[in-house]
């Protein structure tokens, strides 16, 4: 097992990425390795980093401002090469079908409910571990 899985969060909002950090905690499950986040305010910030490699999952958020997530998703689903997968926090549910559009791998509402993203974001770490295997 790797020494952690790292996870690149992106928000303009510091509440939101603690959000995300508090929902997952160290680890989203128990087969999983530590998370390390790698925590980004701007578009300019996610590419840089991805372009850097290194990141196992993208959580975007999709209320971000002025570059929404969803955007940022579909961005990179066609700029980097095999791109992370993505979980993707909406404002509402209702918005689903702008993450199917996105390409995002999953979604979860805000504000964050820790038992949904802690599951949604084990799920895409062990399938990016599992095809990096």
């Amino acid at each position: 097992m790797r020494s952690t899985a790292r996870v690149l969060v992106y928000s303009d909002d510091a509440s939101t990425r603690e959000q995300v950090r508090l929902a997952a905690g160290r680890r989203p499950a128990a087969d999983l390795p530590p998370v390390e986040f790698v925590e980004c305010a701007t578009l300019p910030a996610v590419l840089s980093e991805l372009d850097s490699g290194g990141i196992d999952v993208c959580v975007l958020d999709g209320e971000a401002v002025p570059a929404g997530g969803m955007g940022v998703c579909r961005q990179i689903k066609d700029e980097i090469f095999r791109c992370p997968p993505v979980l993707l926090l909406m404002g509402r549910p209702q918005d689903a079908w702008l993450a199917t559009w996105s390409r995002a791998d999953a979604a979860v509402t805000l504000p964050v409910d820790p038992v949904e993203f802690a599951d949604a974001l084990a799920a895409l770490v062990r399938s990016r571990l599992s095809s990096a295997a």
